[in-house]
């Protein structure tokens, strides 16, 4: 990383606050919200994935946001890139025909869905969500991406916990995270 986005994010990561025992005892939560309190930081936080993305996924055809984080970013950066956006939701949330997939979190499992006519085979598709922990949320979106015949270019993640082993849990993409913990 260059010395110019290192300094970004730095300034970035001072203003993220973790929440202990949420959403359950054992959890250490990590708060985007309070990082995107302001102006500045969104300005700031929205300029670094741009570059990133400009940088790392430059053929990227569609931004998909995953449930509900991801979609604090997906629509602004598709407008910003002349991109189209994607959701990937939890079940029951879309209409039409849908690809369901289930997958595990640190602290349960759920059921995420895409729509399915609103990907042509090819597609050109980056995964962003503001956190990776385990990796099964980006999983699980990667998996209805395939199933829909779309290309997975990469995952862009704001914050990534290394020790829960998300990237290993994501062999088949290429993750970028802006900041990690241990």
């Amino acid at each position: 990383m260059d010395s110019s986005i290192e300094k970004r994010v730095a300034e970035l990561k001072a203003k993220i606050k973790s929440f202990p025992d949420f959403p359950k005892e054992g959890i250490l939560f990590w708060d985007i919200f309070s990082a995107i309190s302001d102006g500045h930081t969104c300005k700031l936080l929205q300029g670094l994935l741009v570059d990133v993305i400009k940088e790392k996924f430059p053929d990227v055809e569609a931004i998909v946001g995953v449930e509900s984080r991801g979609f604090l970013f997906s629509f602004s950066l598709s407008a910003e890139l002349g991109v189209g956006c994607l959701p990937v939701r939890k079940k029951g949330k879309l209409p039409g025909e849908v690809i369901s997939h289930k997958y595990e979190l640190e602290y349960g499992s759920d059921i995420l869905e895409v729509q399915k006519n609103a990907i042509r085979p090819g597609l050109k598709c980056l995964i962003i969500d503001d956190l990776m922990a385990t990796g099964g949320s980006i999983k699980a979106a990667t998996t209805l991406l395939k199933k829909c015949g779309a290309d997975v270019v990469g995952c862009l993640v704001v914050i990534e916990l290394m020790s829960l082993n998300g990237r290993k849990n994501n062999p088949d993409v290429s993750v970028h995270s802006l900041i990690t913990y241990d």
